[in-house]
């Protein structure tokens, strides 16, 4: 829970608490490191989804390419499979910190733009939010160091992000909880400008990449009040592929090439 007003802290918690923030990386080196890793130039993957809808289970299979850098991210997911489903995509784009831009195409020809309100809908129906794929929050300019918490037997850092006056979000904060030692955040709260949880991610397996780094490899999707559960699966990412412009531009989402190119690699990743 979110509290927003002010208390004081007894004397050993204000102890623990500097403590914290003495022995390890103070809030501004933890999130320049996680917002290095998430700034992970080109990659490519193979995802599975799984959740359900109006009562309906769904599984999806999809592909994911990705270039994030400092000065941009581009983000482009497409459905392999089911046959019924195949050729589903959007794309993405977030530059600096203004508002992420998107755009998604349904077969055979329908391309739709996406508003900035609509970066909280769930991708292809689940409860995953497209905004969870492009915005970079540990680069947000609030920062700051709120508690320690062991998660699945890892003792943890809790990070508390905020966008300053030129973040461009529909989030009003988010809370991670960092496996220090490790590196990586094993849970994520996201809360709306008014203080309401909105999602809850659970990192559920944590595994090395083609580069030899951990990342989270499976995590599950939650909102509060909902009773729809999303997971995300996979086994390995591919990093330094060639992608370009023309790989997330509107005509990337209608071409024929991008729903039936093989991709032998599978990954997952927030």
């Amino acid at each position: 829970m979110k509290i927003r007003t002010a208390f004081f802290l007894p004397a050993a918690a204000i102890l623990s608490l500097s403590l914290l923030r003495a022995d390890g990386p103070s809030a501004t080196e933890l999130s320049g490191k996680l917002s290095a890793a998430v700034l992970d130039n080109s990659s490519v993957a193979r995802l599975k989804m799984d959740f359900s809808a109006n009562g309906k289970k769904t599984v999806l299979q999809l592909k994911a390419d990705a270039r994030r850098t400092s000065a941009a991210s581009d983000v482009r997911y497409l459905v392999l499979w089911p046959k019924e489903r195949k050729g589903e995509s959007f794309v993405l784009r977030k530059s600096g910190n203004q508002a992420a831009t998107g755009l998604v195409f349904l077969p055979p020809a329908s391309l739709k733009p996406l508003s900035p309100s609509q970066m909280q809908d769930g991708i292809f129906g689940s409860d995953l939010a497209y905004a969870d794929l492009v915005e970079n929050y540990f680069a947000w300019a609030n920062q700051s160091l709120v508690g320690e918490e062991t998660v699945n037997r890892a003792a943890c850092q809790i990070l508390e992000s905020k966008p300053g006056k030129g973040d461009r979000s529909g989030y009003g904060s988010v809370k991670t909880w960092v496996d220090t030692q490790r590196m990586v955040p094993l849970k994520i709260e996201k809360y709306a400008p008014n203080g309401q949880l909105i999602r809850r991610i659970t990192i559920t397996l944590c595994a090395k990449d083609d580069t030899g780094r951990l990342i989270p490899a499976n995590f599950r999707v939650e909102r509060p009040g909902d009773q729809s559960v999303t997971t995300m699966e996979g086994s390995n990412i591919k990093h330094d592929v060639p992608l370009t412009d023309a790989d997330f531009s509107p005509e990337s989402l209608r071409s024929p090439a991008a729903k039936d190119s093989p991709n032998p690699h599978a990954g997952a990743g927030l």
